[in-house]
C-alpha cells in the first residue's frame, strides 16, 4: 500500500498521482508567496464550506493561470481552524467528493495561501489584515461566517449589549465579526478609499443586503459616537465603491465524517485524522458532494478574477435573488430543516437514512413540491423543478454522504423565517390564502415540538446549538410528553408563533398558529406520536 500524506504531499507526487488524486499544475510556493504578500482575495470563516467549495474555485482559477497570488483565510472569533486544521497542513487542502456510487474523487487544493486571526487578541495577525485592506490590489473578500455571525440584534430587535459597548468604545476596540470588518473597512478608507466588493456567500436570502445593512449599523454607530466623520458613512454606502453582492450557494458539506476517513486510511493517508471539537469536526480533508451552485451578483468594484472560469455563475442582482429564493426558500432549505428537526426526534444519524423512510421522503416531496414550487420565480439561469428533481432523486438520498440532521439542525431559529415566513409572504402577496397549507405549519409545530429535546420514543437528546435555544426552550418548559393540555401548548407556542423577529410576520394573524398548536398537540400524545402525525398527514 502506497504511504500518502498531506502535510508532505510535495515528496509523494507519484504516488498520490498513482491513486487518483489532483494535483495542483501551478507552483503552490510561488502562489502562496505572492498571496502571503498581498492577496486578490481575501476569505472570512474558513470552516468545511470554504475548504470543499471556495477553495476548489480558486484552486481551478490557479490551475488555468488566471490566479497567481494564493487566498488568505481570516477568523475574527477564534484562531482554533487555523492553528489546528490549516497551519499543520501548510494550508493545504485534500477535497473529497463523495459519489453516490460510493467512489470517492480527491483533490489537493493548494491555493491557500495562509491565514490571519483578525482580532486583537493577536495584534500582528490584526495589523497584517489591516495592510491587507488598505492595499487597493485587494479586489474582493468572501464571507462563510454563518448567518448569525451577520448579526446584531436580539429577538426583540434591540442592539445586543455587546454591540451597544461597541459602538460607543469605536474602532479600535471592535471584537464582533461586523466590528472587525468595519474596522478593516475603515482602515482602506483612510488609506485612500480604494473601491471593493464584500460577497456575503452565507446561506440566507438577501445576505448582500443584510450584510451591508450590518456594516452601515455599526459605521453610522460609531458616528454618533464621534468615532468616525460622514465621510466614512457615505464610503462604505456607497456601492460603486463597497459594493455587498448578493448571492446563492449550494454545495452539501457535512462535517468530516469517520466514514471518509477510514477510507482514506484504507487507500493509504497517513495523516488525516478527524480534528474533534465541542462545534464541527474537521480534518486535513474536506468531504463533499459532486453537485455544487454558487451564483453572485456581478458588481465588483475594483474588478475580480474571472469566477466564472471556475464555475461561478455571474449574473444581475435579480437574477442572483431570484436563485438564491428559489433555494432558499423552496427547494432545498426548507426540505433540509424539514429532515433536521423530524430527523433528530426519530433518532436518525444521516439524512439518507431518513430518505428510507417512505413518510419523510413523502413529506418532503409535498412540502417541496406541493406547497413550496407554486411560488417560486424562474431565475432561469437553474431551472426550479430540475433543481429539485436533482435534490430528492439524487442528493438527499446520497448514501456516500455521511450528512447529519443534528448539522443542519444548527441555529433553526435564525433560519426558519427564510425558509417557512418568505414562503408564506409569498402565498400573501399573491392574494392566497395560507391556511389551508399543511406541511410548512407540520414541520413548524415538529421544530417546537424538538425544542422539548425529547425523542418520539420518551428519551432526551441534545438540542443542536442555536443562539435563542434557552430563551426558546424556557417557552416550552411547560409542555409533556404524554400530556395535551391545549392551554399549555398555547402558552408554550404563542410567544415563538407570535414572534416576527422569528417569522417575519405573526403566524397567528394569518390563521396558521392555532392550527400548528393543534398539530403540535398530536405529537406530545406519547411516545411514536410523531411519526403517527406525519403518516396521518400523507
Amino acid at each position: 500500500m502506497a504511504s500518502l500524506s498531506l502535510k508532505n504531499w510535495q515528496d509523494c507526487k507519484e504516488e498520490l498521482a498513482a491513486a487518483g488524486v489532483k494535483l495542483p499544475a501551478y507552483d503552490a510556493g510561488a502562489v502562496k508567496a505572492a498571496g502571503m504578500e498581498q492577496p486578490v482575495w481575501m476569505h472570512f470563516g474558513g470552516g468545511n464550506l470554504y475548504r470543499a467549495f471556495h477553495a476548489q474555485i480558486a484552486n481551478e482559477l490557479a490551475n488555468k493561470g488566471l490566479l497567481d497570488r494564493g487566498v488568505v483565510v481570516a477568523e475574527t472569533f477564534r484562531p482554533f481552524t487555523l492553528d489546528e486544521v490549516y497551519a499543520p497542513y501548510n494550508y493545504d487542502i485534500l477535497q473529497v467528493v463523495m459519489n453516490a456510487d460510493g467512489t470517492l474523487d480527491e483533490n489537493l487544493i493548494a491555493v491557500t495561501a495562509g491565514g490571519c486571526f483578525a482580532n486583537s487578541q493577536r495584534p500582528e495577525d490584526l495589523a497584517r489584515a489591516k495592510r491587507y485592506f488598505e492595499s487597493s490590489e485587494l479586489q474582493l473578500v468572501t464571507f462563510t461566517i454563518t448567518e448569525k455571525g451577520y448579526s446584531l440584534r436580539d429577538a426583540a430587535g434591540e442592539l445586543m449589549g455587546y454591540v451597544k459597548a461597541e459602538l460607543e468604545a469605536g474602532p479600535d476596540a471592535a471584537a464582533s465579526s461586523m466590528g472587525i470588518v468595519a474596522s478593516l473597512l475603515l482602515a482602506r478608507f483612510n488609506a485612500g478609499a480604494a473601491p471593493i466588493a464584500m460577497v456575503s456567500t452565507d446561506n440566507f436570502s438577501q445576505n448582500g443586503a443584510r450584510f451591508r445593512e450590518a456594516i452601515l449599523t455599526v459605521a453610522r454607530g460609531w458616528q454618533d459616537n464621534g468615532h468616525v466623520g460622514q465621510d466614512f458613512v457615505d464610503y462604505v454606502s456607497d456601492e460603486s465603491r463597497v459594493s455587498f453582492p448578493w448571492s446563492m450557494i449550494d454545495r452539501i458539506t457535512p462535517n468530516p465524517s469517520p466514514e471518509t476517513e477510514a477510507a482514506l486510511k484504507e487507500q493509504g493517508w497517513s495523516d488525516l485524522d478527524l480534528i474533534r471539537t465541542s462545534g464541527p469536526t474537521f480534518a486535513g480533508f474536506a468531504n463533499t458532494e459532486a453537485c455544487h451552485y454558487l451564483v453572485i451578483e456581478d458588481s465588483f468594484p475594483n474588478g475580480r478574477p474571472a469566477l466564472d472560469a471556475g464555475g461561478v455563475i455571474l449574473c444581475d442582482r435579480q437574477t442572483a435573488e431570484r436563485a438564491d429564493t428559489m433555494k432558499v426558500t423552496a427547494c432545498l432549505n426548507p426540505l433540509h430543516t424539514c429532515l433536521a428537526v423530524f430527523g433528530c426526534l426519530l433518532g436518525y444519524d444521516r439524512i439518507w437514512k431518513e430518505m428510507e423512510n417512505a413518510d419523510l421522503a413523502s413529506l418532503v416531496h409535498h412540502l417541496g413540491y406541493d406547497e413550496d414550487l407554486p411560488v417560486v420565480v424562474d431565475p432561469e439561469v437553474i431551472d426550479p423543478q430540475s433543481f429539485i428533481d436533482e435534490l430528492t432523486g439524487e442528493r438527499l438520498v446520497n448514501k456516500s454522504l455521511p450528512d447529519a440532521p443534528q448539522r443542519i439542525a444548527t441555529d433553526t431559529s435564525q433560519k426558519v423565517a427564510i425558509r417557512y415566513g418568505h414562503t408564506l409572504n409569498a402565498y400573501l402577496a399573491d392574494g392566497k390564502d395560507v391556511s389551508g397549507l399543511t406541511y410548512i405549519p407540520l414541520t413548524i409545530a415538529g421544530w417546537l415540538r424538538y425544542l422539548m429535546g425529547v425523542g418520539d420514543d420518551g428519551k432526551p437528546f441534545e438540542c443542536s446549538p442555536d443562539p435563542l435555544l434557552s430563551e426558546l426552550q424556557a417557552h416550552v418548559s411547560g409542555l409533556e410528553l404524554g400530556s395535551v393540555d391545549a392551554e399549555a401548548i398555547h402558552a408554550a407556542a404563542e410567544p415563538i408563533l407570535s414572534n416576527t423577529e422569528i417569522f417575519t410576520l405573526d403566524l397567528y394573524s394569518v390563521g396558521l398558529g392555532e392550527k400548528i398548536e393543534g398539530f403540535l398537540g398530536e405529537m406530545l400524545a406519547g411516545t411514536g406520536a410523531v411519526a403517527a402525525t406525519i403518516h396521518k398527514y400523507l
